[in-house]
């Protein structure tokens, strides 16, 4: 409706100036002029990439290589592998909101390894996948400053975290798929007009627990951590949760 109240006193203006002119035709010569505006308009960009260092299956960096999308590893008890997911967003991308997704597959296996059986029949809502993180995962210093999520910090209580992960924002445990995701939400929106931008990482390796057995080990057979980086326009949007609905589809 408002779309044609605008166009209807064009209309009429332009009807006005049509009899005017009826009016006059053959009596006045006319002068005209012709200008033309041209707009330019370029496409928006917003692009990513994600890798990590290369390590040996001990998880030992290999010094001098360059970064990769994959790494094997070969899993013992009470060991720690490197693992440091980057995601760098690329010179020219314009404003843009950022979230990881830190998935593990075999998430029943891991779940049981992780939870001393003591409190396996006394758990809380978010305590099973509480225990994932703290036996699995080796946060950065600086990733609760940088990402809203799920992060071990010194200044995060247990109530915190409980709060992310029963929330599906940031912890979603896919029971037909046997998964469990961890997603990270950049705190701030990311530009990057002259030069690429990397951005801190979330964690920087992973352990197995030094209690593992030989046959919770076994069910670890193919055991992968997938991570996905995922970005987003900010530009149209008045929020971050807004654009990642829209991006959810």
């Amino acid at each position: 409706m408002k779309a044609r109240n605008r166009i209807k006193p064009l209309l009429t203006l332009c009807c006005a100036l049509l009899l005017v002119a009826a009016g006059v035709f053959g009596t006045l010569a006319y002068l005209t002029g012709t200008d033309t505006v041209n707009n330019t308009f370029t496409v928006g960009n917003v692009k990513i990439t994600l890798d990590e260092a290369k390590v040996n299956t001990d998880g030992t960096p290999v010094e001098g290589a360059d970064r990769v999308k994959a790494n094997e590893y070969h899993l013992l008890p009470g060991h720690t592998y490197t693992k440091d997911p980057t995601v760098t967003v690329e010179e020219g991308s314009d404003l843009s909101y950022v979230r990881m997704k830190v998935t593990f597959n075999n998430a029943k296996a891991i779940m049981d390894m992780c939870i001393p059986e003591e409190w396996k029949d006394d758990l809380d809502a978010g305590q099973d996948y509480l225990f994932v993180l703290m036996d699995m995962v080796r946060f950065h210093p600086a990733a609760m400053n940088n990402w809203d999520g799920p992060v071990l910090d010194e200044d995060a209580g247990q109530e915190y975290l409980l709060q992310k992960l029963t929330d599906s924002k940031y912890c979603v445990y896919d029971e037909t798929a046997n998964t469990l995701t961890f997603i990270y939400y950049c705190n701030t929106t990311v530009s990057a007009p002259d030069t690429d931008v990397k951005l801190p990482t979330v964690f920087d390796a992973i352990s197995v627990p030094d209690d593992v057995t030989n046959d919770q080990l076994a069910t670890l057979e193919n055991f992968q951590i997938t991570v996905v980086a995922e970005a987003i326009q900010a530009d149209g949007f008045a929020n971050a949760d807004a654009a990642w609905a829209a991006f959810n589809g």
